[in-house]
């Protein structure tokens, strides 16, 4: 059976399981939603049915495809695109600037391309960012508190919102999930875009870092009115619709290579 369009009752089920790491058992799907067991199980059923979970017992976890999954999982997608993408980020970085990586795959791939610059200031949600950075070539990296997400080890919550109103960054640097000609930058997560939404306020060039195959996919939350983006970095050109929308939002595309 193709993939259908989650209902919402759905897509709150869907995104309590990315938010968990990828599984669940029905009794706390339930008690999360305020909705019956039953319920739970019925749409997990059809999730089921649509190849979007799979059940397991007493449970159900996403499938590999739905959503972007674990971590781990996303930091072997398209590697050498994602590799290629941060060392033309990383070549125009100058030692000494500050900038602002979120908790995306690619920004983790952006931070290992930055390991031989020097003092830089590190704006980061992300442990991967943080832990790559820091202690290195007289950075100084400021990490964002609150609570850690499972599946990514990214920090959110309002003692993060708080955080992110303190600094001012050269450049942001972020993530997103999916890219349409329709709707721009879009996440699965929304306190991930109100968080993002915040670094976008403070920061002086504004970028996207994402591999092709975010090319005309979507996902339910948009990051921010897509004409705030300066730079969309990519590793391939994208289709002739998302030119001309990147065109009329003001957004320069630079395909590294």
């Amino acid at each position: 059976m193709e993939n259908a369009h989650p209902n919402h009752r759905q897509q709150e089920i869907l995104d309590a399981l990315r938010r968990a790491g990828g599984s669940l058992r029905v009794h706390r799907l339930a008690r999360e939603l305020q909705v019956s067991e039953e319920t739970v199980r019925r749409n997990l059923k059809r999730l089921a049915e649509s190849g979007q979970v799979e059940k397991v017992h007493g449970g159900a976890r996403l499938a590999e495809d739905t959503g972007e999954g674990d971590f781990q999982h996303r930091l072997r997608i398209s590697p050498e695109a994602k590799q290629i993408i941060a060392r033309h980020v990383a070549a125009q970085v100058r030692d000494g600037s500050s900038l602002f990586l979120d908790v995306g795959s690619t920004t983790s791939y952006i931070a290992d391309a930055l390991r031989d610059h020097a003092e830089l200031l590190v704006v980061t949600n992300s442990v991967s960012v943080a832990y790559k950075l820091a202690t290195r070539n007289a950075n100084q990296v400021y990490m964002a508190g609150g609570a850690l997400r499972a599946h990514d080890g990214g920090a959110f919550g309002a003692e993060a919102m708080r955080f992110a109103n303190n600094f001012k960054t050269d450049l942001a640097v972020l993530s997103s999930a999916g890219i349409t000609a329709q709707n721009g930058f879009m996440l699965y997560d929304l306190e991930e875009a109100n968080f993002s939404r915040a670094i976008l306020r403070n920061a002086g060039r504004r970028w996207v870092a994402a591999d092709s195959t975010k090319f005309g996919r979507a996902a339910p939350i948009t990051l921010c009115d897509p004409a705030l983006i300066n730079v969309l970095v990519t590793d391939a050109a994208p289709p002739p619709d998302l030119v001309q929308a990147a065109s009329d939002w003001g957004t320069d595309i630079q395909v590294a290579a």
